[in-house]
């Protein structure tokens, strides 16, 4: 690997603002803010969505059903299946 042309890639804690949820990652993404995990202090990341709160990962997403093509029509129309 190339010297000097690299970010420096160290482990950070990402922090989810909704859930208070910590993860440890590696990351080259720096911050003036720190905290304590685990008994070290690492730099602190907060975001918005995590694996803990987004619908997809908890389970609590909602489908929207859109009707087909052929069930517009014949609702269009007052036509019904038969």
């Amino acid at each position: 690997m190339k010297q000097g042309i690299h970010p420096d890639y160290h482990q950070v804690v990402f922090m989810d603002s909704s859930t208070g949820k910590k993860f440890l990652a590696g990351s080259t993404v720096n911050s003036d803010e720190t905290t304590d995990y685990e008994g070290t202090e690492y730099p602190l990341i907060r975001v918005e969505i995590s694996s803990d709160s987004h619908p997809f990962y908890t389970g609590k997403q909602k489908f929207a059903q859109a009707d087909g093509r052929i069930d517009r029509f014949n609702k269009k129309y007052g036509l019904s299946n038969k």
